[in-house]
C-alpha cells in the first residue's frame, strides 16, 4: 500500500472527511488534537492542523479549530524579498512587502570571487536589516499574537529575528515554517488560506 501526504484547505475539509469515510467505511476520531480515520482494507488518514490543540474532542471541534486559526505574526524572507504581516481570523490585518536582491553563488575563483562574496554578503546584510525594519513596523504594533509564523529561507529568517529591534518576538511561540516563493503581495494575500491548510498523512489502497 502506498502512503502519501496531501494538503487540503479548511473550507474543503468537511467534504474530504465525509468522502474518505464513505469510500472506506471509516469513522473519524480525535487523537491528541489530530483527527484519525481508520477504514477497511488498511486505509487510514491522519489529519494534522498547523495549530493543533489537545482541547479538541469532537470532529466538529476539529473543523472549527482549523477554520479559525489563532492570531499570528508572520515574517517571510527569501533572497528576492521579504514580507511582514499579521493574520487574524481569516484576514490579513496588516502587511508590507519589500524587495532586495541577493546574488547567487559564483564558480569564479581568485580575487573576483572574493570581491563577489563581499558584495553578496553586503546585499544579504541589507536585506536582513530591511526585513527586520518591516517586521518592527508591521508586527510589533499588533502584539500580542498567539504565534509567530515564518517562511522562506530559514537561515535568513533567523538572522532577521536576531535583530535587537525584534526582541519582543523572542517570547512569542513559534508556529509553522511555510514554504513560499519570493514574498510578494499575492503571497501575503494567500496567507489566510495557508494558515488553515491541513496536512493529511494518507494510506489509500
Amino acid at each position: 500500500m502506498a502512503s502519501r501526504t496531501v494538503s487540503v484547505p479548511a473550507q474543503r475539509i468537511g467534504r474530504w472527511i465525509d468522502g474518505f469515510c464513505e469510500r472506506h467505511a471509516g469513522a473519524p476520531r480525535i487523537d491528541e488534537g489530530e483527527l484519525v480515520i481508520d477504514g477497511d482494507g488498511g486505509a487510514s488518514a491522519r489529519l494534522r492542523p498547523l495549530f493543533p490543540s489537545t482541547d479538541v474532542v469532537t470532529v466538529e471541534g476539529f473543523v472549527d479549530l482549523i477554520s479559525h486559526p489563532p492570531r499570528c505574526g508572520v515574517v517571510l524572507v527569501r533572497r528576492g524579498g521579504f514580507a511582514a504581516a499579521v493574520v487574524d481570523d481569516g484576514r490579513v490585518e496588516a502587511s508590507d512587502t519589500g524587495r532586495r536582491h541577493v546574488q547567487g553563488r559564483t564558480a569564479a575563483g581568485g580575487w573576483s570571487q572574493q570581491r563577489f562574496a563581499r558584495r553578496r554578503q553586503k546585499q544579504a546584510d541589507e536585506l536582513v536589516d530591511a526585513a527586520a525594519a518591516y517586521a518592527q513596523e508591521v508586527v510589533l504594533p499588533c502584539l500580542p499574537v498567539a504565534y509567530l509564523v515564518t517562511g522562506g529561507d530559514r537561515a535568513l529568517v533567523e538572522q532577521v529575528l536576531a535583530d535587537p529591534r525584534l526582541r519582543a518576538l523572542a517570547e512569542v511561540p513559534r508556529g509553522p515554517h511555510l514554504a513560499v516563493p519570493d514574498p510578494r503581495r499575492d503571497v501575503v494575500a494567500e496567507l489566510p488560506e495557508m494558515l488553515t491548510a491541513v496536512r493529511i498523512d494518507l494510506i489509500d489502497p
